[in-house]
């Protein structure tokens, strides 16, 4: 397994937290959940740095490929750092399913694949 974590500050961009949450609802979500070898991904925020970035957890380095949202903000990650993953467990959680959690989409009434 593959661990990457990637960062944006969008200072030089036209881009913001924003309209990047509107590209999460409109596109992002939906087109990652189809994406072959990805286990995870979750989109991270920092309003007061204006900074925007991604964890995603591959099954293997040949899965991991590059992101569509560097040709949205206009240039490439301004960190980028790749891992080997050395072990994995999921905790005891209530939550179901981690579907349709989030600023970006709690905000906007998006639902879960459960409907909740």
């Amino acid at each position: 397994m593959r661990a990457v974590i990637v960062w944006w500050d969008l200072a030089g961009s036209s881009q913001t937290v924003e309209s990047l949450r509107g590209f999460l609802r409109d596109e992002a979500v939906e087109r990652f959940s189809q994406v072959p070898g990805l286990r995870l991904k979750f989109w991270i925020s920092d309003r007061a740095t204006n900074r925007w970035g991604a964890v995603l957890l591959w099954e293997s380095t040949e899965a991991a490929i590059p992101q569509r949202a560097a040709e949205l903000i206009g240039y490439p990650p301004t960190e980028r750092h790749a891992f080997d993953v050395e072990a994995t467990v999921e905790g005891a959680f209530g939550v179901a399913t981690l579907t349709g959690h989030g600023v970006a989409l709690e905000s906007a009434g998006v639902r879960d694949v459960e409907g909740n």
